[in-house]
């Protein structure tokens, strides 16, 4: 595999930042990636959009003051505890814990780049579940493959063919990608 400069490595060809969103949905669907990247909006009115909304804004709020935005991520809590920092990511559900796994990845990745050690949690509040996610070198390499993957796919003329798969019936593009 061909590397990047690992400061390069999450930017893409117009020099804007991979999004966390991105690295999300590069696990689940290329479309969405493709869609997401020309910023063509999903349907804001989709009740389960409002449903992740509502879990993110409920969800532990003694901690929104520790929301961390940098570029193109955006970090739901930055806990300090004696043994380091703990990046912490909120989902409302575990069902897709290997894209919200990737999506943590991709911010340990940027923030080590930035000085800061860190271990990862996949934080599930209605399921009273915590996930640990450290960075290593194999998972590592599976992020810039994934990187990659989104690079590739952001500059092609025409989205990805639609391809039905179960999270379809939760997206809030199925409109856009089944309607006749």
């Amino acid at each position: 595999m061909s590397h990047t400069s690992s400061s390069e490595a999450y930017k893409l060809d117009d020099g804007r930042a991979i999004t966390g969103t991105l690295v999300w949905y590069s696990t689940v669907c290329s479309r969405e990636v493709w869609l997401m990247s020309r910023d063509i909006t999903p349907d804001e009115d989709d009740p389960l959009l409002d449903l992740g909304r509502a879990v993110h804004e409920t969800s532990y709020p003694e901690n929104r003051r520790r929301e961390i935005t940098l570029e193109g991520m955006k970090i739901d809590m930055i806990k300090n505890k004696e043994s380091g920092k703990v990046v912490c990511e909120v989902k409302s559900s575990s069902k897709y814990i290997k894209a919200s796994t990737m999506q943590l990845f991709y911010y340990l990745y940027r923030i080590k780049e930035m000085g800061i050690d860190a271990v990862g949690e996949i934080v599930i509040p209605k399921e009273k579940k915590r996930v640990m996610v450290e960075l290593n070198d194999t998972n590592k390499e599976e992020l810039m493959m994934q990187l990659q993957k989104i690079k590739q796919i952001v500059t092609m003329d025409k989205p990805p063919k639609a391809e039905y798969i179960p999270f379809c019936r939760r997206c809030a593009y199925r409109y856009f990608c089944w309607s006749i």
